[in-house]
């Protein structure tokens, strides 16, 4: 019978009633418990330090500094609770000593009552460092206190390197006000030596022109001299014409006393004629045209009727037929007639001369209109005319005499700045002279104030003077000069999957090793039976081999889904898992087949050798020589390393290193165990009678 089918043979036996059945279940889950279970209970430790009760004691007072208000205690607590690292309980210091003692408090941390003081000394004279006091008690628990330890160096890290940061600014900050003030020093200072360069060539215009000004001070003096003996003159005259307008004034008002009497009574007639005058022009200006047609006919008609009146008053008077009284009145119309004739001559006359063009005279009469229409149109205001031009009169008189007496006034003035003149010719020297010693000194000044420039300005350049961004920059790099650039290559997400490498083939190896405690490492019915070595060999490796797949597939498919781990190459590390487990099958059963009952405890003595020095906690190179010396030659030491490299990434050399190994390893057992199973079909007295059964 071959060896598949015995395996399969001493697989059904398992189905043959409930407790084979419940077993066969056990040995499937078996590995759940040091795999799964174990990894579950420590899954992410660190993800649930909030649960851990810690004691804080804030006895901090705070500080001033610089006229802000420090307080670095306030400022680590709420820190600290907003960080969520530890289950915190601000305390007094007393309750925290209390409770780290009898486990309360796995731990406390304390901020003093000079905290902020010592933090703010950091900018001043005499600078201090301050403390955190940190109270640990292993007895509650080792690995919070190493714990612990980690997260008050990176509290004491970041507080000090606040209290640099706020030092180190206050240096920046102390540059740039010193660069600042340099600068605007050599402004300054480039002002003044402009200044003083304007004041230099001021100065020096200041002597030119004194110098011209003592010319032409002398000039006004001699000219005052002149100007006063003209303002005498001018005194004279205008008195002359006070007098002149004085003497107007008195004919003026005389007139006006004799004339405004009359105007004020005959304005009115004075109107009415100018009226008259001006309608009587505008009427003969309205007909001249009908006058030049009429006048030949009228002169013609005057003299009909002048030669028949002359004609009737020859034949009545000459001849006396009519009463002397008729006579008479005949007489003074044939003289009115002739003149009338002698008048409509003369007008005749008059148009023929003018050859009938009337426009000369039109134009007289127009402007005639205009003038009387003029007259009649201020005749009512005649007396108000004549008042205001006496008050006028009047006016110039008193102005007159006030002209006067001002050209009076100022004939002395110019005596007086005649005489001024003089002290001022005098002065102007004096000064020319000081202007010129000004001059000599603002040359000295000038070229000191260019050079204290210069040397500001050079000063200024070789302060720093950085902005806010710069200075943050600046601060934050001085404050922590060396940074950890750490870059961490395949990051496992948790605690248990960094240590499920270490968990998984354990819980594999302890499969296998309760397997063969329900089924015999080598087969029975092919040991009766006479089988070859390899076939016994095969048939007892074969059913624990797939009660390791088993297992391993229920392992995993927890592990992924129920626990949350997370592999890089999944079904590589099912793969290479069913690899192992048939690995670890064959070198349990190996030890089983030869050592028999002795053999469960070499399996278990194996087991402990291997978790050891496998490196699944720390490095192998921090434990011990011995164990350094035994890690190259166990198998889980190349499966820890290779589940690392499926499960969290990288490299896949040690992964193909580590099935070479477990091949050889399976392979080695497999053959030995086949040796002993020659060694097992020759009976002896020991196999019959053995020392020792487990």
């Amino acid at each position: 019978m071959r060896s598949p089918r015995l395996a399969a043979l001493e697989l059904r036996r398992f189905g043959r009633g409930k407790l084979p059945r419940a077993a066969l279940v056990a040995l499937l889950l078996l590995p759940l418990l040091y795999g799964a279970l174990y990894l579950w209970s420590f899954w992410d430790p660190y993800g649930r330090l909030d649960r851990i009760p810690v004691a804080l004691v804030n006895d901090d007072k705070g500080a001033t500094a610089d006229g802000k208000r420090i307080t670095a205690g306030d400022d680590i607590t709420r820190g600290l609770r907003d960080s969520e690292v530890f289950d915190w309980h601000e305390v007094s210091a007393e309750q925290a000593r209390a409770g780290v003692e009898d486990g309360t408090y796995y731990l406390s941390l304390t901020m003093p009552a000079d905290l902020s003081a010592r933090i703010a000394s950091s900018a001043g004279a005499t600078p201090e460092t301050g403390a955190l006091r940190v109270r640990t008690n292993d007895a509650n628990n080792y690995i919070v206190g190493q714990i612990s330890r980690t997260v008050f160096s990176e509290v004491r890290t970041a507080a000090s390197t606040k209290a640099s940061r706020s030092f180190l600014d206050k240096i920046f900050v102390s540059f740039s006000d010193i660069h600042g003030a340099t600068a605007k020093a050599a402004d300054g200072a480039d002002d003044l030596n402009g200044g003083i360069g304007k004041a230099e060539k001021g100065s020096k215009d200041l002597a030119d022109g004194l110098s011209a000004a003592k010319k032409g001070s002398g000039s006004l003096a001699t000219g005052l001299e002149k100007l006063d003996s003209g303002a005498g003159d001018l005194a004279d005259g205008t008195q002359q014409v006070a007098n002149g307008t004085q003497t107007l004034a008195d004919r003026v008002n005389g007139v006006a006393g004799k004339v405004g009497p009359f105007l004020k009574d005959n304005e009115k007639s004075i109107g009415d004629t100018a009226q008259l005058v001006a309608d009587s022009a505008e009427a003969v200006g309205a007909h001249l045209d009908t006058l030049v047609k009429a006048a030949p006919t009228a002169a013609q008609g005057a003299h009909t009727a002048s030669d028949a009146l002359a004609a009737v008053h020859r034949a009545r008077c000459e001849n006396p037929v009519l009463p002397d009284p008729a006579c008479a009145d005949l007489e003074k119309a044939r003289d009115t007639a002739a003149e009338v004739a002698t008048i409509a001559d003369d007008l005749n006359t008059l148009i023929a001369d003018q050859d009938g063009d009337l426009t000369t005279l039109r134009a007289r009469l127009g402007t005639l209109q205009e003038q009387a229409q003029a007259l009649a149109d201020r005749a009512p205001h005649l007396s108000e005319d004549l008042d205001d031009a006496v008050t006028r009169v009047n006016a110039l008189n008193t102005g007159a005499r006030k002209v006067a007496a001002g050209a009076r006034e100022l004939h002395t003035g110019l005596g007086t700045a005649s005489t001024g003149a003089g002290t001022l010719d005098q002065g102007v020297g004096r000064l020319r002279t000081g202007a010129e010693d000004l001059t000599g000194g603002m040359f000295k000044l000038s070229d000191g104030s260019g050079r204290l420039a210069d040397g500001l300005h050079d000063g200024a350049a070789r302060i720093p003077d950085y902005d806010e961004q710069q200075r943050d920059t600046r601060t934050a790099v001085m404050a922590d000069p060396v940074r950890l650039a750490a870059q961490d290559l395949h990051r496992a997400a948790n605690y248990g999957t960094g240590f499920a490498p270490y968990f998984i083939p354990l819980s594999l190896w302890v499969g296998a090793m309760v397997a063969y405690m329900l089924i015999p490492p080598m087969n029975r019915r092919a040991l009766a039976v006479g089988a070859s070595a390899w076939r016994i060999a095969l048939a007892g490796w074969l059913p624990v081999a797939a009660v390791g797949v088993l297992q391993t597939t229920a392992l995993m498919a927890v592990l992924h889904w129920a626990i949350g781990l997370e592999m890089a190459r999944a079904a590589g590390t099912v793969g290479f898992l069913f690899l192992v487990t048939a690995c670890f099958a064959a070198l349990v059963q190996w030890l089983n087949a030869r050592f028999g009952a002795a053999g469960r405890i070499l399996v278990l003595a194996l087991l402990m050798l291997q978790l050891t020095s496998a490196g699944g906690t720390y490095p192998v190179q921090t434990s011990p020589g011995f164990f350094n010396a035994i890690h190259p030659w166990l198998p889980m030491s190349y499966v820890v390393e290779a589940l690392r490299r499926l499960i969290t990434g990288g490299g896949l050399q040690p992964v193909w290193h580590a099935c070479v190994v477990l091949v050889l390893f399976t392979a080695g057992a497999l053959a030995l165990t086949a040796l002993s199973a020659r060694r097992r079909q020759v009976w002896t007295m020991d196999r019959l009678h053995p020392e020792l059964s487990l």
